[in-house]
């Protein structure tokens, strides 16, 4: 099954949802695929957010990110990224973990290509 059509909705209409293993962490779902479960949301670091307890990451699936607004810091490669940059992660590509001292709220895709 396809994600769901949706036209133009205010985003916090979306329920947001803390990640149980990282303090500070939430996901508002806009669409997501119930089979695959990749999905299309907003992340939220709150300041001072450490995704360290889950490490790298890797995945099957494409991701496509935008960060909104604030910064993340890749604890792995040393290096900020900030408001207005993008990026486009292959399946297998390795990424973070991140520390946010003073929040980032980032645009994501979740994808599978053919």
């Amino acid at each position: 099954m396809a994600k769901p059509e949706l036209e133009f909705t205010d985003y916090y209409k979306f329920e947001e949802k803390p990640f149980s293993s990282v303090k500070g962490l939430t996901e508002r779902i806009i669409a997501a695929d119930p089979e695959t479960k990749v999905a299309t949301r907003i992340l939220q670091f709150e300041p001072g957010t450490d995704t360290s307890p889950n490490g790298v990451q890797i995945h099957d699936f494409w991701e496509e990110l935008y960060i909104i607004e604030g910064s993340i810091i890749d604890l792995e490669l040393n290096e900020e990224f900030t408001q207005g940059m993008v990026a486009c992660r292959p399946p297998g590509m390795k990424h973070g973990p991140w520390r946010s001292p003073n929040g980032c709220k980032i645009f994501e895709v979740r994808y599978y290509s053919k």
